[in-house]
């Protein structure tokens, strides 16, 4: 029994050339995107807003504010628990904003690695 490709399927050399370009503007835009969004600050706040910390794009903390009123020495674990909880919100926002805008790149197909 012989294999058949399907009509319009193949088309040799110039269909994969027009491919590997495709490619290439792909990963040049998701390299530009990422470059960006490494740039970007993501701030989040916890405890109605006693507590605020601002990432960057590279999951690095940039600032972190404790109002005066989040300070109780009778309670820190609330305060530990404040901070964890914004830097959390944050690092999913970064996490959120990267699939969000990869997607619109790679029209929803997850290319494992690069992000």
């Amino acid at each position: 029994m012989k294999a058949r490709v399907p009509k319009n399927m193949g088309g040799g050399a110039q269909n994969m050339n027009s491919m590997l370009r495709q490619a290439q503007r792909m990963q040049e835009e998701i390299t530009v995107l990422q470059n960006d969004i490494e740039e970007r600050e993501f701030a989040a706040t916890s405890g109605g807003g006693v507590v605020e910390v601002v990432l960057t794009g590279k999951k690095t903390l940039k600032s972190l504010t404790i109002k005066p009123e989040a300070v109780d020495p009778e309670d820190v674990e609330m305060l530990q628990d404040l901070i964890i909880s914004a830097v959390n919100e944050a690092v999913n926002n970064i996490e959120t904003t990267t699939e969000t805008e990869m997607s619109k790149i790679t029209g929803g197909v997850s290319l494992p690695g690069l992000f």
